[in-house]
């Protein structure tokens, strides 16, 4: 049996989706990615949200709405993708990289509050595989450091203290047990919708944001527009509309726009999200059934209280070397199965090597990395071929022990 790692789990809805909007006269950015912002801040309880082409472009709109740019700093944990730190290099700013906690995947709370200097405008939680990290301890941490915080433009002003820009490429969907949810624990939070992701559009994202006291809301939605499209003061106007042509460039923006094509794949996709997170969580339970008994080893917790959208199912091969790991990924590759690792961290990289960074001084990051291996897990997965990973996985470990 051939059991691929995460296919996206498109169906005919969504192919239907696609065929209307390509035979509608909007196919780029028009009703149907307006639609789709409106849906996720609804989703998200938040009042706005905007869909552009990544996640990545989101978190580096939300900083430059913020102003964050050279002489400023930025915390980030070091295990996780590039995207959460490389954005700010690109908006100027000196990425911090702080370790995660011991026998964790999320960022390291007391790290993060020794790491805070005056410099510090936003620190970048990552919701690892989906599951959320411990916001209420960060806004602590950030409230109790209000004192150093030196404000650069009026938002920061505003808020009076280091934004909580989230990093929820994973996250999408996952809910506390107390009702709150991924998109309105941050003060931003970027989403992805790639095509791996438990929800998505092929490629794009979505940001997300909490009421800032003092900023109108609909005004940081369209600045925030505005950055994703070139600075270009006109969206999309109904046929017959006057005057049809006319714009103006407020400023030098980017071109981070979603398509209404993409936009109508989420549209269909948000219409089975309940179906998709119901399975995800079979998924989820049944490896858990099946694995958590075997010795050596320590699996995520997805179904902890502070919530999770069980998008990775990450296994750790405790007290073994990357050896071990990747001897492992072999063996099941060989009975079919294909697993992935997340992640290397980021001073493992060579371009974070070039800005200084050494794995030396990420000791729990890399605990985590070398023994990590995540699971095929897909919505489109039947029980048998659930069966069929676990009965691999037992017998690949048992052989390797």
């Amino acid at each position: 049996m051939k059991i691929p790692f995460s296919p996206p789990d498109i169906g005919q809805t969504e192919i239907d989706a696609v065929v209307q909007t390509m035979r509608s006269s909007w196919i780029t950015t028009g009703p149907r990615t307006e639609e789709l912002s409106k849906r996720i801040a609804d989703l998200c309880h938040t009042e706005y949200s905007v869909c552009m082409n990544s996640a990545t472009a989101c978190h580096e709109m939300a900083l430059r709405l913020l102003g964050v740019g050279e002489g400023d700093e930025v915390i980030a944990p070091a295990y996780t993708y590039s995207a959460s730190a490389s954005v700010i290099e690109h908006v100027g700013a000196k990425p911090v990289i702080v370790d995660v906690e011991k026998g964790s995947y999320h960022i390291d709370y007391d790290a993060i509050e020794a790491a805070i200097t005056p410099k510090t405008k936003a620190i970048v939680p990552v919701d690892l595989g989906g599951m959320l990290c411990d916001y209420d301890r960060i806004y602590s941490i950030v409230e109790s450091k209000k004192s150093l915080f030196e404000p650069k433009n009026d938002i920061q002003s505003a808020m009076g203290r280091i934004a909580v820009t989230a990093d929820g490429a994973h996250s999408l969907l996952a809910r506390r047990a107390d009702g709150r949810c991924s998109g309105e624990l941050g003060d931003f939070t970027s989403f992805s919708f790639h095509a791996v992701k438990n929800f998505t559009t092929a490629e794009g994202g979505a940001l997300t944001w909490r009421p800032i006291d003092g900023i109108d809301g609909a005004w940081m939605k369209k600045k925030l527009m505005l950055l994703a499209c070139h600075g270009q003061d006109r969206d999309f106007k109904p046929e017959g509309e006057k005057p049809f042509w006319e714009y103006d460039i407020e400023f030098l923006g980017y071109k981070h726009n979603m398509t209404d094509i993409l936009a109508s794949v989420g549209l269909a996709q948000l219409d089975r999200a309940d179906e998709i997170m119901t399975k995800r969580r079979h998924i989820f339970k049944r490896y858990n059934d099946a694995l958590t008994s075997l010795p050596g080893m320590d699996i995520a917790d997805h179904f902890a209280p502070n919530g999770s959208s069980c998008h990775l199912y990450m296994v750790n091969f405790k007290d073994r070397d990357e050896s071990f790991r990747n001897e492992f990924m072999d063996r099941m590759l060989e009975q079919g199965v294909t697993t992935n690792v997340h992640y290397k961290p980021l001073p493992m990289h060579t371009a974070y090597k070039k800005l200084g960074f050494d794995i030396k001084d990420y000791p729990n990051a890399y605990e985590m990395f070398k023994g990590e291996v995540t699971l095929p897990s897909y919505s489109l997965m039947t029980d048998e071929q659930i069966d069929y990973v676990i009965d691999c996985f037992k017998k690949v470990y048992s052989a390797m022990n």
